[in-house]
């Protein structure tokens, strides 16, 4: 187990460490985050929309299409937002100006989207003018929103590294002069995005989608897609690197597409496609934080070592709303073999009964994302659409977790006991 913990300290940590910190990593990271305040907004009036009651359902059924409006503009708009959000925290990254790199990231993937005209299939007093396509500018545009980021900052940058851009003299206020600045990378940022789907006609969301298809299928409905994100995201958290903000930039966005045409799905009364979404992790599988650490709080309060008890103590309340840092740091959980099999393992184990409970139809597929920072049971009640069922699978894991942590928790207990005894002798 040594061997194996330096392995992961030398070889593995020092890569993954390397790529946790790159600039478009955060900067895709700060964008999805950002959203966050809309997206479990309009997930809210899904609920609404979509009642647990059968007699509620059936009152609402004539109003629901009004109810989803602030969905399909919050949740139905994801992409779109967090490419500003993304070209901000870019822009920023290069000293480059913020505003500016999120309106041309938001400019590049809307030019991505061709507009159409409907009026001569309309009465022409019920003329719309033009209309700009939704359908990829929720969570299914989330990949477009990340090479619109790519297109218009690198091409910011590369314009100002060559001095490409319209100097004003210092006289001029600032906020007119950052204008000026963006004036020739959007004019290069326009005529290329119109170059590459008007004029070449290359629909950038559909070859995105073909690349994307097979690692969304893997990710979205198999128990390897769930299996090895979840071991990863571990081996990297006892190596001392935030797993999920390395694993989780790759998943992240795949998992929120996916809850985006379960959302849909929902919205039109149709069957979820997608088992695997980020909800199924956040509810079933790393209850309390990562490593599922929410029983072993439970199993510290009654702990006989004064230290394993205090840490028990402090870590108990983060721990209900799904804040783990003080156990993951106080135990610690990080580069400690003694607790490294089940840091791990408890996890993978909540993914294989989670797997399993949806896959043979006891539970509901999600559509809904709610709250991080609620207490389990209510936030995997509320992101099923209120299903007890959920309730009874988020308990049982934290009680499958607490048995995987006993022989391990009191092996480490034992060892710090000695070492108490020692000190006090």
């Amino acid at each position: 187990m040594q061997l194996f913990l330096q392995w992961i300290e030398t070889r593995l940590m020092p890569p993954m460490a390397r790529i946790s910190e790159m600039r478009h990593i955060r900067a895709v990271r700060d964008g999805i985050i950002a959203t966050l305040p809309l997206i479990i907004v309009g997930c809210f009036f899904i609920i609404i929309a979509n009642p647990p009651v059968e007699s509620w359902a059936k009152a609402v059924e004539p109003y629901k299409e009004l109810i989803v409006v602030p969905f399909r503009l919050t949740l139905g708009l994801m992409a779109l937002y967090a490419s500003f959000g993304m070209g901000h925290s870019l822009a920023r990254s290069y000293q480059l100006d913020g505003v500016s790199g999120g309106l041309l990231t938001m400019a590049t993937f809307i030019m991505a989207t061709v507009p159409v005209n409907l009026d001569d299939k309309l009465p022409a007093d019920q003329a719309l003018g033009w209309l700009l396509p939704l359908q990829h500018m929720g969570g299914a545009g989330l990949f477009m929103s990340i090479i619109a980021m790519l297109i218009a900052v690198e091409t910011m940058r590369f314009l100002k590294q060559r001095k490409w851009v319209i100097h004003m003299p210092e006289s001029v206020p600032r906020s007119v002069a950052r204008s000026f600045e963006a004036l020739i990378p959007a004019t290069a940022i326009v005529l290329f995005m119109w170059t590459i789907r008007v004029l070449l006609d290359i629909d950038l969301h559909a070859l995105l989608q073909s690349l994307f298809q097979p690692l969304a299928i893997f990710a979205g409905n198999t128990f390897l897609g769930a299996m090895v994100p979840v071991l990863f995201i571990m081996l990297l958290w006892a190596a001392g690197i935030h797993g999920d903000a390395v694993v989780g930039s790759i998943f992240h966005p795949i998992w929120f597409a996916l809850l985006d045409q379960n959302a849909a799905a929902a919205v039109a009364g149709k069957e979820l496609p997608n088992l695997i979404v980020e909800p199924f992790f956040q509810w079933f599988v790393l209850i309390g934080g990562s490593g599922a650490t929410l029983s072993l709080c439970v199993l510290m309060l009654f702990s006989k070592s004064s230290y394993l008890k205090q840490v028990g103590r402090f870590s108990i309340v983060p721990g209900i709303f799904n804040i783990n840092e003080p156990i993951i740091f106080g135990v610690p959980m990080v580069m400690n073999p003694m607790m490294f099999i089940p840091f791990i393992l408890a996890p993978l184990a909540c993914t294989a009964v989670t797997y399993a409970a949806f896959s043979i139809g006891l539970i509901d597929k999600i559509s809904l994302l709610v709250p991080w920072t609620l207490p389990g049971p209510i936030g995997a009640y509320l992101a099923t659409g209120g299903s007890w069922q959920a309730v009874c699978l988020h308990l049982f894991n934290l009680i499958l977790t607490g048995v995987i942590y006993w022989p391990f928790f009191k092996a480490y207990e034992r060892k710090l006991l000695a070492e108490e005894q020692a000190q006090s002798a």
